[in-house]
């Protein structure tokens, strides 16, 4: 039998015997259907749809989140991901594409004398005349291609986990503009809550000095006594000290919504007004079903799953051999004179390869598994990722319907305390209630109105936190 032919069919062999020893690529999870409904306010209209433009109202929280998109520095890294990520699906297409060179070189050789080369170089003349000189010059010009041909897919596969990363990293980026967004808006509510607290608190540190010199005056009259002085102004210190609190809290808040802008610590320009407009009429929830389409982060989750499918097919590939095609042409000679005289000069070669790994069978087994566990890994993420959806926007339509009961019960509350301030001054003036009745009821009527804001920032926040549950907030 031909020698050729003979090598032909062992590789051969060898190469039906790797395909019947690879491992079984196919993977799967127990899967989880999403209920068909939310706990409470089903509908089929998602408010997560809605353009985050069109979803908030005020104009000033719209020209801040429009700077957070342009200028956040994490939004920026996440920009800088997708380049990576698309540049690395130029790379898998350029290899699976012939590789050309121009190769431009040249050297001397000289071989033993007692070898094969140099006792023919010897006595052979490499022009009329002319024995092979010792040191032989040697200078080449031309190109050179590689190819490998890609039978079992491999660098189909690594192509296509290649684009699912990069629309992965595209989704991604949603995710941080969602969040950018939600987290904007949050901060920007807790900065109109805060400026409604030191409102109420410096109108309280007003009506805290009126009694005070009110007491004061009732003291020099014999009608109070210095304890009650000194109650109330220890109240009064108390309310100030709350006041430089509260002036604190804004100054921190001010600059960590700079810092989402992507800025140095200034004043934000904000609708003090604006805390008190109205919510959405309704949230509507959709079915969970529509998260799979609305959500950044199940978007991203999902496409990892694609991606970690197609390493693991690429890793099975790994098993099987490689055909590889090499070609180079060009121009060789001695001289370079003689360098471009065709055909003499003309130098070619064409070779093709079929390499089988066999040696290497552990370090191929330790990829395969470790694809296999990557794709295991991205399955339970991806359900672990559509579990926290459907539990986020649970918890937030609750959260909405319990803030609604409570700050409605917080209203009452502040308006009976607010009364009952009223009533306490008159009847202290008049000598028919004591100073600590006073000093009760304004600490009470103080603490209820701040927690009616607390309540209305919460219910503000829980509308922001439901919108971006949804999937709102990246468009």
């Amino acid at each position: 039998m031909n020698p050729i032919n003979s090598a032909i069919i062992v590789i051969t062999l060898v190469s039906l015997a790797l395909y019947g020893c690879a491992p079984d690529a196919q993977l799967s999870v127990t899967e989880q259907k999403l209920p068909t409904t939310y706990p409470v306010r089903p509908s089929a209209y998602n408010s997560g749809q809605i353009d985050w433009r069109h979803y908030f109202s005020d104009a000033k929280l719209i020209a801040l989140i429009d700077a957070a998109v342009a200028n956040n520095h994490d939004l920026q890294i996440a920009l800088q991901r997708i380049e990576t990520a698309r540049s690395s699906v130029k790379l898998a297409n350029a290899v699976m594409l012939p590789q050309v060179a121009l190769n431009l070189g040249g050297g001397v050789r000289k071989f033993g004398l007692y070898t094969m080369d140099g006792a023919g170089n010897a006595t052979t003349e490499i022009r009329p005349g002319q024995i092979v000189p010792e040191n032989l010059p040697d200078m080449y010009l031309g190109l050179q291609s590689s190819w490998e041909i890609d039978v079992w897919e491999r660098l189909k596969n690594q192509r296509k986990a290649a684009v699912s990363q990069y629309l992965s990293s595209i989704e991604a980026t949603h995710y941080v503009i969602a969040n950018l967004v939600a987290d904007v808006a949050i901060y920007y509510n807790e900065l109109l809550a805060l400026d409604q607290q030191l409102d109420i608190v410096h109108l309280t540190v007003a009506k805290q000095q009126e009694a005070l010199e009110i007491v004061k005056i009732q003291k020099e009259a014999g009608r109070a006594n210095a304890l009650a002085v000194q109650q109330f102004t220890a109240q009064l210190l108390a309310t100030q000290i709350l006041e430089k609190n509260v002036q604190q809290q804004i100054h921190q808040l001010e600059n960590n919504l700079n810092f989402l802008l992507g800025r140095y610590p200034q004043a934000i320009a904000r609708d003090q007004n604006a805390f008190f407009d109205r919510l959405p009429d309704q949230i509507h929830t959709g079915i969970p079903s529509q998260l799979l389409a609305n959500r950044p982060d199940i978007r991203a989750a999902e496409h990892e799953v694609s991606a970690s499918q197609f390493d693991l097919a690429a890793a099975k590939a790994a098993f099987y051999p490689n055909v590889n095609i090499t070609a180079n042409l060009g121009f060789q000679a001695f001289n370079p004179e003689f360098l471009f005289t065709t055909p003499a000069s003309l130098a070619y070669s064409f070779m093709g390869n079929l390499v089988a790994p066999i040696i290497n069978m552990k370090a191929l087994e330790a990829q395969f598994n470790t694809a296999k566990a990557n794709q295991l890994s991205a399955m339970y993420a991806y359900q672990k990722t559509i579990l926290n959806a459907y539990v986020d926007v649970a918890n937030q339509l609750n959260l909405i319907n319990n803030l609604q009961q409570t700050s409605t019960l917080k209203a009452q509350q502040s308006q009976v305390l607010k009364q009952s301030v009223n009533s306490a001054n008159e009847l202290f003036k008049s000598a028919r209630a004591n100073y600590l009745e006073v000093l009760l009821t304004q600490q009470n009527a103080l603490q209820a109105n701040l927690e009616l804001i607390e309540t209305t920032k919460q219910q503000r926040i829980a509308a922001i936190g439901v919108y971006k549950a949804l999937g709102g907030g990246w468009k």
